[in-house]
């Protein structure tokens, strides 16, 4: 048996849908069994951190907010041996930075790395998903207000992320590696609308904002902390070149999808 927690999250649907079409048997655990929507034959329990929810179980998908030291105590307990993580591209052995979400993260290995549990780190940089964020614009008209329309990125496709997680899950020689993740190709933030246009046939125009005028507009609900470190770190990927590497090839035999393609794929996420 192995479990999926965040299994209506884009990456955590992506591999319950891999491992049902794998016939492998699935535990989905989440936080509204519900409304989890998921294939007929996975089982969908609550996530809490009792043994009972982890027996019969051996491999554990997990994400960062799962990630705490009861959930891994009763995993192990109940008879879990391996965990496949879910952690982000910009934690680094060496890095000393404040950015919450790399201290997070780091922390959530951390805590893995001390459970006595199997592991495998999954660090994908950029995720495409993320530019959902521009969809109410793009529903609304044909251009696109943001911050450095130049930043670059090799984003990667959620699908490419679980299909890396489901051969660390099903295949041997996984534990203990660290897998950073990326599409193949760099673009910028007005390349990506650019070929979501091209994906629903319309001419997308990105215009860039400065960053103060952003921050009010765009960003209002997001904490003021996490914004600063989130423009710091957009800022510096202005006209640079982003890690790319050939993981998802290496492990899946089949090469990272590229943004275009990720496009097509969510087109109808985009239509009003």
């Amino acid at each position: 048996m192995i479990l999926v927690t965040g299994a209506t999250g884009n990456v955590g649907r992506a591999l319950v849908d891999r491992l049902v079409a794998a016939d492998r048997p699935v535990r989905a655990l989440t936080r509204d069994p519900q409304k989890a929507a998921l294939p007929d034959g996975v089982e969908v329990m609550r996530l809490h951190p009792d043994k009972a929810v982890f027996e019969g179980a051996t491999k554990l998908f997990l994400y960062v907010q799962a990630a705490n030291a009861d959930l891994l105590t009763a995993a192990r307990e109940a008879g879990v041996r391996h965990v496949v993580f879910l952690s982000a591209g910009y934690v680094k052995e060496d890095a000393d930075d404040n950015n919450p979400l790399r201290v997070m993260h780091a922390d959530a290995e951390r805590a893995i790395r001390d459970s006595g549990l199997e592991w495998t780190f999954l660090r994908p940089h950029a995720f495409a998903v993320n530019a959902l964020s521009w969809a109410g614009q793009i529903r609304a008209g044909d251009t696109v207000r943001g911050v450095f329309a130049d930043a670059m990125s090799a984003p990667i496709h959620e699908d490419d992320i679980a299909a890396v997680a489901e051969r660390a899950l099903l295949d041997v020689g996984h534990e203990g590696a660290v897998h950073v993740l990326t599409g193949p190709a760099a673009t910028s933030n007005a390349d990506q609308i650019a070929a979501i246009g091209r994906a629903l046939g319309r001419d997308l125009e990105y215009v860039e904002l400065p960053p103060e005028q952003a921050a009010t507009e765009l960003f209002s609900h997001m904490p003021p902390h996490l914004l600063q470190f989130l423009l710091k770190s957009w800022a510096a990927t202005v006209g640079a070149t982003p890690e790319i590497t050939g993981t998802v090839e290496k492990i899946t035999g089949t090469p990272a999808r590229t943004f275009e393609q990720w496009a097509r794929d969510h087109a109808e996420d985009f239509r009003g």
